[in-house]
């Protein structure tokens, strides 16, 4: 690997498994050290040993959208590495399958919280204790089905295009010194997603025209490309990853 984040700090929210350690594990491969967050302390204390233990990277459990949570993470970062210059809020939940006209609005209320909002807010303490003053690069995770009528997943899906709208919004506010980008992945072998091929992965993949589904380490080469000077002339944009499927009207 090449050292393109040397001396650069990261967090990475969701990420004690899946997609977002994928991320963690990318950016601490390329010279970066990491502050990841998760809800559970066990399995996040078990991704910090992954990455290398406190030399590479730090965790801190929490709800991604609480505020203390938060400013514990960005303060716990700047504590231990010195600085914030890469953020990607990888966190998103989703609770419900089915259809929006029979949706439990209080979880939608959640979904929204934690898919769109809790990035507005890691955003804005993000940029008030270092970005603000220093620059950086901030990633957001999406999803292919904020592009299109997405059912059973819906809601879900409404909720990341908010995220993916929020994007563009924030890489106006925040240019020239902070860009913003995201990324929009279709199916993903993750336990998050496995409701969506576990049992018929074949039958799922066959739809995409590169003949499989995505791993998670397909999104992290994605969100390091975005983060690092490589993408220096790209902000605003969110990236569909998704082996083709949406060329032959897939989600």
């Amino acid at each position: 690997m090449t050292s393109r984040f040397g001396g650069r700090t990261a967090i990475v929210t969701g990420a004690s498994r899946g997609i977002g350690l994928a991320i963690a594990r990318r950016l601490v491969d390329e010279g970066a050290r990491v502050c990841v967050t998760a809800r559970k302390p066990e399995p996040l204390a078990e991704a910090v040993t992954a990455l290398g233990g406190p030399e590479h990277a730090i965790g801190v459990a929490g709800g991604a959208d609480q505020p203390e949570h938060q400013d514990e993470a960005i303060a716990a970062t700047l504590e231990a590495f010195g600085g914030v210059d890469l953020l990607v809020n990888n966190t998103g939940i989703n609770p419900v399958y089915g259809r929006m006209v029979d949706l439990d609005l209080s979880a939608a209320r959640k979904m929204v919280e934690v898919n769109a909002l809790s990035a507005i807010g890691w955003v804005q303490k993000a940029h008030k204790a270092w970005m603000g003053e220093h620059g950086g690069a901030i990633v957001n995770v999406s999803s292919v089905a904020g592009t299109k009528p997405a059912p059973g997943i819906g809601f879900y899906g409404a909720t990341k295009a908010m995220l993916s709208h929020i994007t563009t919004e924030l890489a106006l506010e925040l240019a020239p010194d902070v860009r913003v980008n995201g990324v929009a992945p279709a199916v993903v072998k993750t336990q998050f997603a496995s409701a969506l091929y576990e049992g018929r992965e074949e039958q799922v993949a066959a739809g995409y025209p590169l003949g499989r589904l995505g791993v998670p380490e397909d999104v992290a080469g994605a969100v390091a490309f975005l983060l690092s000077e490589d993408a220096a002339w790209v902000t605003g944009r969110t990236l569909v990853l998704d082996g083709g499927t949406t060329l032959t009207g897939g989600v």
